[in-house]
């Protein structure tokens, strides 16, 4: 069993300490940095000083994002499977013609 991990994070003007496992810590440590940065965006661009509004436009951003990669997975795995069984039509339209 794997010792756990106490680290602690700082996101949005606050302190979360966390115990993880130690293969967390490179991705927990890059999210928060990234949240970091997309708040400071969101409140040098659209002067938003309530840090929950800007949370809440943070986990919007980074949700959107994951959804539309999953959408368009969903789409290119269609397309793949569109392209092999034409393929396989073909091949078995040939073979049977010989």
């Amino acid at each position: 069993m794997s010792d756990k991990l106490k680290i602690k994070l700082s996101i949005a003007d606050r302190v979360y300490p966390l115990t993880i496992d130690p293969s967390q810590e490179e991705g927990l440590r890059k999210a928060a940095k990234n949240i970091e940065q997309l708040a400071k965006k969101f409140e040098q661009n659209y002067a938003v000083r309530d840090k929950q509004d800007v949370l809440a436009m943070c986990a919007l951003q980074f949700a959107s994002k994951i959804e539309q990669k999953g959408i368009d997975q969903t789409e290119g795995t269609q397309e793949a499977q569109q392209r092999l069984q034409a393929l396989s039509d073909l091949v078995h339209s040939k073979l049977a013609s010989q």
